[in-house]
């Protein structure tokens, strides 16, 4: 393995890792305080349960996404050091943006843990309000600089360095909008429904018990409308690439003829020799329609564009399928609880629906993974898009198989112990012993 491709492959794991840990720390801090909330509202102690509960899972991934972040910040300075001497002052401020909201989070999820019986009810409420908040501000910031790659702003180029540098400019640049809003939505999305999934999956078992049933109800609420809306950003964000980056777009659509009224493919396989995505369902007029509002727009192929400037075709339009087909799926399942919600149809009773959430828990996050390879496999050879090519910003560091191992290795090691804790928080008691814990008090 070469040192390029090993690098990529060690930024690929350590994203992948950490993607998990920012989701759930942006949707997770949510529902605590809807919990909570409910739980000033009525006095039901199953809400006061369900509350610290899921402060107790914000903790940890709060911990371990630290770690992982960490990871993440170094390994830009030490993999990508020619990027970080390029961009450093251009993305710097998104980045110090990010560390403030970091350490507010991590000041407001102090005050929630330790406050219980300490604080005023509301006080202790608005901290939990403060975490959510922030915890979504971190992700707005970082996401900022990401989209900053894809479509670079606010600068000059003169004799190849950046001059007259604007870091608002940098920010607010044509990508921020869509990846910010994709990526919010993506993460209430997943979590919702992913949490959705473990609470229904006991619920099958033991149907009867009130704390799942909450659990269950108030994961949909975050959850449920997010993947409702998650399609519009995703139309929102495939216009924002037709514009900035065509060559992306037609990696992901397997557009390889430039053409007007260019049809949208389902599924296929891209063969690049052949110059033609096979085995495709094709929809006439459907790509021009959905990334120009026009049907008779001419959609740039890859056949336009010098072969190496083409990205790895087949990686991107196959997680392009499958982040569209797992968000379509979340939307439909989303659409038929709320249709059973109107009727009325008790949604913890109906147990053909709890095996379809159960089912459909994992779909988030795999469609979250599948948008990261769009994005980022999507864009290369560029690690910023038109100014800088990713082996031009690799270290001169020789031997990187040897630190992609090692930190393989401490990823899986974190990702068992969360696992453990989160199935200790979740499954620590049996209904029997949590309703009879009901008739005291918590606080």
């Amino acid at each position: 393995m070469d040192n390029l491709l090993a690098a990529r492959t060690q930024m690929a794991i350590s994203l992948m890792f950490h993607i998990i840990f920012a989701a759930v720390g942006i949707a997770t801090p949510l529902m605590m305080f809807v919990s909570e909330a409910l739980w000033l509202r009525t006095r039901n102690p199953v809400y006061l349960d369900l509350t610290k509960r899921w402060a107790k899972g914000t903790a940890i991934f709060f911990a371990v996404g630290a770690v992982s972040g960490t990871v993440l910040s170094f390994e830009l300075g030490l993999l990508w050091p020619q990027f970080m001497k390029w961009a450093g002052a251009i993305i710097g401020m998104p980045f110090s943006l990010e560390g403030f909201a970091f350490f507010t989070e991590a000041i407001f999820l102090g005050l929630y843990l330790y406050g219980w019986n300490r604080v005023p009810p509301l006080a202790h409420l608005f901290a939990g309000l403060a975490v959510a908040v922030s915890g979504a501000a971190s992700a707005v910031f970082v996401m900022t600089a990401n989209a900053w790659m894809n479509t670079p702003r606010g600068f000059q180029l003169t004799e190849g360095r950046p001059v007259n540098i604007d870091p608002i400019a940098a920010m607010l640049n044509p990508a921020a909008f869509p990846e910010v809003l994709h990526m919010l939505l993506a993460s209430y999305a997943a979590v919702g429904l992913a949490v959705a999934g473990i609470h229904g999956y006991v619920l099958l078992r033991h149907p009867g018990d009130r704390f799942h049933r909450a659990a269950l109800v108030i994961a949909l609420l975050v959850g449920g409308p997010a993947a409702l809306l998650q399609p519009i950003s995703g139309d929102i964000a495939a216009r924002m690439v037709a514009e900035t980056q065509p060559v992306k777009l037609a990696a992901m659509e397997g557009q390889f003829p430039t053409e007007a009224a260019a049809p949208l493919r389902i599924g296929g396989w891209p063969d690049p020799e052949r110059g033609e995505t096979r085995w495709a369902i094709e929809i006439p007029k459907g790509l021009s329609l959905l990334a120009y509002h026009d049907p008779n727009a001419v959609v740039r192929g890859l056949n336009d564009f010098d072969p190496s400037l083409h990205p790895p075709v087949e990686i991107v339009h196959v997680a392009f399928q499958v982040m569209v087909g797992c968000g379509t799926l979340m939307a439909a399942l989303t659409l038929l609880t709320g249709f059973l919600a109107i009727r009325r149809r008790g949604l913890p009773e109906n147990r053909l629906l709890l095996r379809a959430l159960v089912l459909a828990s994992p779909l988030g996050f795999v469609a979250i993974q599948a948008g990261w390879f769009v994005t980022e496999v999507g864009r290369q050879p560029w690690i910023i898009q038109g100014v800088m090519r990713t082996s031009s910003a690799l270290t001169p560091m020789p031997g990187l198989v040897l630190p992609l191992t090692l930190i393989t290795l401490v990823y899986l090691l974190l990702g068992i112990i969360v696992v453990v804790l989160l199935r200790q928080q979740v499954l620590s008691t049996t209904p029997t012993e949590r309703r009879a814990g009901e008739a005291s008090p918590h606080a």
